[in-house]
């Protein structure tokens, strides 16, 4: 309501369905419609899009920081539309979405590459931070190219903003959506699998770097095109995930992935008001806003889940292992201060392993808590 509201003019919320109904008639109509309708529907978008692909990457690689900005795919997005921009190449604005994924899949990919395919989720995260620095030192020496026109073009995209979009820049993200949205209904249960490790999940059938490789192709489609529209708003990615496992910490994979493009979109539409109103005339980068709010909001959000957390249980079948290994040890507390010995048990705990001939691994779980899982 306020993204449709607010601004010059201002359209009161009961007046906003009569300004929609009236187009281009009135002027009200007009700013609707064609202003602020398209610009909210690119932020649900891309919001979701982002969220999505921050919690595929993040399951994928089982790290927490691993977003899109950390991994280089961001940044060689919005190396590969710079670029012909700076170069003055004129280009049809339907090849830019190609572009940005050839420079979106070139940047996550010197990063597997480099990490030895994901191998170690730590290894992956640092050397994504080297390859996106390489990448936006390339995108500083393009806007030292640039003359003063394209470098305030350059700048204000690279920030992220949704300023000026219209319907035709909303309509080129239905393709790249109609191949990205089945193919994360078929990676959702695979990254369930994955936050296992890379042993269990290939003792169950899935191959950890294939799957990797796919998690981050999946990723550079949903993020490449909605960067090459509007920019790399930053750490929305970042952000989503996040707040979708806080409100929900007992779901999987499965049931993050929505909530985390829920939490996407509500990020961006958020972020864009006051991009829009604080510093009106002049409107500011959207991606600006969700740095500075999402940042701090997600470091929040891991440091409350981390001390919420409750030590697990160890399992009942490595205290079977570790007493096959150790043998038996000596009960002092629950159900075997209750049960009685007999005078052959009290001779063997007394006179230890050096004395009486041990229990036998009959009599062993008929006493003591061994019994109970």
């Amino acid at each position: 309501m306020c993204a449709l509201s607010l601004g010059t003019p201002y359209v009161p919320p009961h007046r906003l369905a009569g300004a929609v109904l009236d187009g281009d008639t009135t002027l009200a109509g007009i700013v609707v419609t064609e202003l602020r309708v398209p610009r909210l529907v690119l932020a649900l978008i891309a919001g979701a899009c982002l969220g999505a692909a921050g919690l595929v990457l993040q399951e994928a690689l089982r790290n927490p920081l691993a977003v899109p900005e950390m991994l280089g795919v961001s940044s060689g997005a919005a190396l590969g539309v710079a670029a012909p921009l700076v170069l003055a190449l004129s280009l049809p604005a339907a090849v830019q979405p190609l572009l940005a994924i050839g420079g979106a899949a070139l940047g996550g990919g010197l990063t597997l590459l480099a990490a030895g395919l994901g191998r170690s989720p730590s290894a992956v995260l640092l050397t994504g931070a080297a390859v996106a620095a390489a990448l936006q030192a390339a995108l500083l020496v393009l806007m030292v190219m640039a003359d003063q026109l394209d470098l305030q073009l350059v700048y204000r995209y690279l920030l992220g903003s949704l300023s000026a979009r219209t319907w035709e820049d909303v309509s080129g993200l239905w393709p790249w959506l109609l191949v990205a949205a089945p193919a994360l209904v078929l990676c959702a249960p695979v990254l369930s699998v994955m936050r296992l490790g890379d042993e269990d999940a290939a003792a169950l059938g899935v191959r950890a770097q294939r799957a990797r490789l796919a998690a981050l192709a999946i990723a550079v489609v949903l993020i490449a095109p909605v960067t090459a529209v509007c920019g790399p708003v930053a750490w929305v990615g970042f952000l989503a995930p996040h707040l979708a496992r806080r409100f929900n910490p007992a779901a999987g994979a499965v049931r993050w992935l929505p909530w985390s493009a829920v939490w996407g979109a509500v990020v961006v539409t958020v972020a864009d008001v006051p991009a829009r109103l604080a510093l009106a005339p002049v409107e500011t980068p959207a991606g600006a806003w969700t740095a500075l709010l999402g940042v701090p909001a997600g470091v929040a959000l891991m440091r409350s889940g981390g001390r919420g957390r409750t030590p697990r249980r160890r399992p009942a079948a490595s205290a079977a292992v570790r007493t096959l290994l150790h043998g038996p040890r000596a009960v002092t507390s629950g159900a075997a201060d209750r049960t009685p010995c007999t005078g052959a048990q009290k001779n063997a705990h007394r006179d230890g392993p050096g004395g009486a001939l041990p229990l036998s691994s009959g009599t062993r779980g008929t006493t003591g808590t061994e019994d109970t899982p």
